[in-house]
């Protein structure tokens, strides 16, 4: 903002004019990894019923630097019938995450929740196009709602650490 002579204020600037203001950013997104398995094929596409789908899901993150952190996303779908298995697709997705001026308390629930709100779409659209191309209807995972699971998660750390911290048994 300007100020009535024309010079640039801003109460987010310290005196040698670095900023402070939090700031939070995807630098870049990317796969990390990618498996497609189609073990019964051809068999697998004359099967009949819908296939069993089950889907593990991991959320990791590793510090860069100081200012960029990696939140990775690990997907993978088995879809199993009476027969067999129909397919296994495994994707690690990752993006590169910039933060500046986060107060410690909130780089936590930004790694776990936020930033993975924001690249499951495409690790979503991924999925399902890799399940396309091995043969099949493409697979549309629902979406997640990664507040809840990150508040779930750190809930139950903070309950089990409050009872890993009461003395055990009587003295």
């Amino acid at each position: 903002m300007a100020d009535d002579d024309g010079n640039i204020t801003s109460d987010n600037l310290t005196a040698n004019g670095n900023d402070t203001a939090p700031a939070v950013g995807i630098i870049s997104q990317y796969i990390k990894d990618m498996s497609v398995e189609n073990p019964n094929a051809p068999d697998a596409y004359q099967w009949g019923g819908q296939p069993k789908i089950d889907v593990q899901f991991n959320i990791g993150s590793r510090k860069l630097n100081d200012e960029v952190h990696e939140v990775e996303l690990k997907i993978t779908v088995t879809a199993t019938a009476d027969q067999g298995t129909a397919f296994i697709v495994e994707l690690a997705y990752a993006g590169l995450i910039g933060m500046r001026n986060v107060p410690e308390d909130q780089v936590q629930p930004f790694l776990f929740a936020e930033a993975p709100r924001i690249l499951f779409p495409f690790a979503r659209r991924i999925l399902a196009d890799a399940v396309r191309d091995a043969g099949f209807q493409p697979l549309m995972l629902e979406p997640i709602d990664f507040n809840a699971l990150y508040a779930q998660q750190r809930a139950e750390h903070d309950r089990q650490q409050a009872a890993g911290e009461q003395p055990a048994g009587n003295a």
